[in-house]
């Protein structure tokens, strides 16, 4: 490429995302495909960000032949191989071209800040106007941006890149030189899980809430762990088994024993993780989040009937949600067993409170950031949501719902009714502190 009337370049820092070559620190969360992919979408929302910046755009690459960053920016970029032993001595060897080509000022930018805005590239073109040298501080003490009008030199005399002290020393060396430096804006960077999670946080309470390649990727490829309580189900266990089998690829499924006496164990067999645990719903399901390597933990009854596409539907809602619930529905079609449906929905939807039966999913920091599931006889999982929705959580909506059985409300109408009562007064009576082993008591009689 011809340099253009252009006196601006910026500098894109990049290795071509081959597997097992890119972003190594996220192996094993990721495979070496993964992680090549994540560079790969890195990339392609760089392409979007730097389309309406005022500079002519240079890739300095390593890794041999760049074919897919070629792919990705196409022919309105050079391509260039970094050269020099050092992380700094590319990176000033490569603004000593750009400069040397007859461009006034050169910004150089790496590769994995995801929520990188145009408007800060245009601003550190903007501020060396008035000043040397620009730099854009990362939150983990390092830096993803640096630019300036005359080679530095002492601004690439650092010891060691990649820990939490390079942004400061550099800096400092920029000014025991006797040079202007300003600041852009502090971003952070994706180097391993947790900076992954920190990300997805972040983008789940954004006001920008338009996809990019990045933040598909990542939610798309988020971990989930479905954890079964199980105790003495050998009429049901296998219909679950059945339901789970085709997602054994793409979670973790857990099934945690409270003590089983029957054939349950038998039943499920090594077909499937199973996890012992002292008898309780709360405390095995706690259990099993503990024991679970899931990014999102999915609490999931044995008695109901899963939609299908269940962790794809799980892994779009928690995209702009931190936990969330399926709708749910009866396998009886009582007129009255309808009614129960519709308020259980409306509860879980405008008041914010689901109920276990209707699938909840959280993010794993959330979880047990609210402390667990309450480890109480009954009403574990409606004190869970009250503890959610004090802090201001609302749980999100997925498009399917649940079936789940209708076997504890009878057959009759009188039955129906009076179970619906009897449900609403043991959560009045909860909310008044009544003792919660009377309430279990109450409880069991209606089962």
């Amino acid at each position: 490429m011809i340099k253009s009337n252009n006196d601006n370049a910026l500098i894109i820092f990049s290795r071509e995302p081959l597997p097992g070559k890119t972003k190594t620190r996220l192996m094993p969360y990721y495979s070496p495909e993964q992680c090549a992919e994540l560079h790969r979408a890195f990339l392609k929302d760089y392409k979007m960000i730097i389309e309406d910046v005022p500079a002519d755009i240079m890739l300095y690459h390593t890794g041999g032949e760049p074919a897919i960053i070629k792919s990705i920016f196409g022919d309105n970029a050079e391509y260039h191989e970094q050269k020099g032993d050092t992380l700094g001595i590319r990176m000033k060897n490569a603004i000593a071209d750009a400069l040397g080509r007859g461009y006034q000022k050169v910004v150089l930018i790496g590769t994995d800040i995801p929520e990188l805005q145009a408007r800060t590239i245009e601003d550190a073109f903007y501020k060396l106007d008035d000043t040397d040298i620009v730099i854009g501080p990362t939150f983990d003490g390092g830096y993803y941006l640096i630019g300036m009008k005359a080679v530095c030199e002492t601004a690439f005399n650092v010891d060691k890149y990649g820990d939490s002290t390079v942004f400061d020393n550099t800096v400092r060396s920029i000014c025991e030189a006797g040079l202007s430096i300003e600041k852009t804006d502090t971003y952070s960077d994706i180097d391993d899980r947790e900076d992954l999670l920190k990300y997805c946080g972040r983008m789940r309470i954004s006001k920008n809430k338009s996809r990019t390649f990045t933040s598909g990727f990542v939610f798309d490829n988020l971990t989930v762990s479905i954890i079964v309580p199980v105790y003495n189900e050998e009429k049901i266990i296998l219909r679950m088994m059945e339901q789970l089998r085709p997602y054994k690829d793409d979670a973790e499924i857990l099934f945690v024993d409270g003590g089983s006496t029957d054939s349950t164990l038998m039943i499920i067999g090594n077909e499937f993780t199973v996890i012992r645990s002292a008898k309780g719903r709360a405390n095995q399901m706690n259990t099993g989040a503990i024991k679970a390597s899931g990014d999102i933990l999915m609490f999931l009854h044995c008695d109901s009937i899963i939609p299908e596409n269940l962790t794809k539907e799980i892994r779009d809602c928690l995209s702009s949600n931190q936990y969330g619930c399926f709708g749910i529905d009866f396998e009886s079609r009582h007129p009255f067993i309808w009614t129960n449906k519709v308020i259980s929905n409306h509860r879980a939807w405008q008041r914010g409170l689901p109920f276990g039966d209707q699938g909840i999913f959280i993010d794993r920091e959330l979880f047990f950031e609210v402390g667990m599931f309450p480890e109480l006889p009954i009403m574990e999982d409606y004190e869970f949501g009250m503890r959610l929705k004090a802090k201001g959580i609302k749980p999100g909506r997925t498009e399917n719902r649940i079936v789940t059985s209708s076997r504890r409300y009878g057959q009759t109408t009188m039955s129906i009714l009076r179970t619906e009562y009897r449900m609403w007064k043991l959560r009045r009576l909860y909310r008044m502190g009544v003792d919660i082993n009377r309430i279990s008591e109450i409880y069991r009689d209606i089962r």
